[in-house]
């Protein structure tokens, strides 16, 4: 404050008004490296909460040159804090964890701008492995382009050692990755026939698009039913798909919407009690990945309607 009791810098509605230019980015980034929008959201509102502080105990006349820069490393130095204690309580969860989900509508292109289609289900399960500065490193450098010397204020590292964080970064990455990822159109088509088939019962149809490993993992977080381990094979998972559906069509009201989680397409599927998202990995051609959230925890932002056709489970029509 100055001497008069003024605010330094610039008023409150003007800071908040250069501080929601940069809000959707910062989320993404908070995003991209904790896998949980709800701590995404507290780490913004915590890098807010320093820009505010930061004009309140500076030099008279002291101006931030780059905003963005500054939020970014603010926000990145956030996020790294919260993966420590993010850790911890994951130790504690029940079942698998699986990244909460960013749900959007399918034809709303505001949505699709407000989605970075490169981090996908599949990149936040495989930066679940990584330490939380390998994690941060990759996430900054990688995803959104910070130089190395960036990079090393936010984790408080020298250049060299960022430079060994996101080379080991990528290779796990590259390892818990698609080699032939499929296109947004190739993505499409396959999930499209995955739940034409799973909706009318087909066991070979079904078997036709899963990889003959693939692995299905779902995230009940101990509040609703979920396998605790990941299964793995097409014929099992095809069988137990089926299953479910034949229990969803026994209870009834049973249905699936087709939606994109982090920014790919993906489904919605409301069992008659409790509801699930399913994302997919792709790798030539064939689903090698299911992963189905289905802790009401982290299914709040479901869209209500504008998410394409819904067909009711056990049925061929839409």
């Amino acid at each position: 404050m100055s001497g008069d009791g003024r605010r330094n810098g610039p008023d409150q509605a003007e800071l908040a008004r250069r501080f929601e230019e940069h809000r959707g980015y910062l989320r993404r980034v908070a995003y991209s490296t904790l896998g949980s929008l709800s701590d995404a959201d507290d780490v913004v509102q915590e890098a807010w909460l320093r820009l505010v502080r930061y004009y309140e105990t500076s030099p008279e006349g002291a101006d931030i040159e780059n905003l963005r820069a500054w939020l970014t490393t603010v926000t990145g130095r956030l996020a790294l804090d919260y993966l420590g204690s993010a850790r911890a309580r994951r130790e504690q969860y029940v079942g698998e964890w699986l990244p909460e989900p960013e749900i959007t509508t399918w034809d709303d292109p505001a949505d699709r701008i407000s989605q970075d289609e490169r981090v996908t289900t599949a990149l936040l399960v495989v930066l679940e492995s990584l330490s939380p500065a390998e994690r941060t490193a990759f996430v900054l450098q990688d995803v959104f382009g910070m130089t190395g010397p960036e990079v090393a204020e936010v984790v408080g590292r020298t250049p060299a050692a960022v430079r060994q964080l996101a080379s080991r970064a990528r290779k796990h990455v590259e390892e818990g990755t698609p080699r032939f990822p499929a296109s947004a159109d190739e993505h499409e088509k396959v999930v499209s026939a995955f739940a034409v088939a799973w909706r009318s019962g087909d066991l070979s149809a079904l078997l036709g698009v899963l990889d003959s490993n693939v692995t299905f993992t779902s995230d009940g977080g101990g509040k609703v039913q979920a396998f605790l381990h990941p299964m793995h094979g097409a014929d099992k998972v095809a069988k137990t798909l089926l299953g479910f559906l034949k229990f969803a069509s026994e209870v009834g009201g049973a249905w699936g919407r087709p939606v994109l989680v982090n920014g790919r397409p993906g489904l919605v599927v409301f069992d008659g009690k409790n509801t699930g998202v399913f994302s997919f990995t792709i790798d030539e051609g064939r689903i090698t990945k299911i992963d189905v959230v289905r802790n009401p925890d982290k299914l709040h932002d479901i869209p209500a309607d504008g998410a394409g056709p819904d067909w009711a489970l056990g049925s061929t029509d839409n």
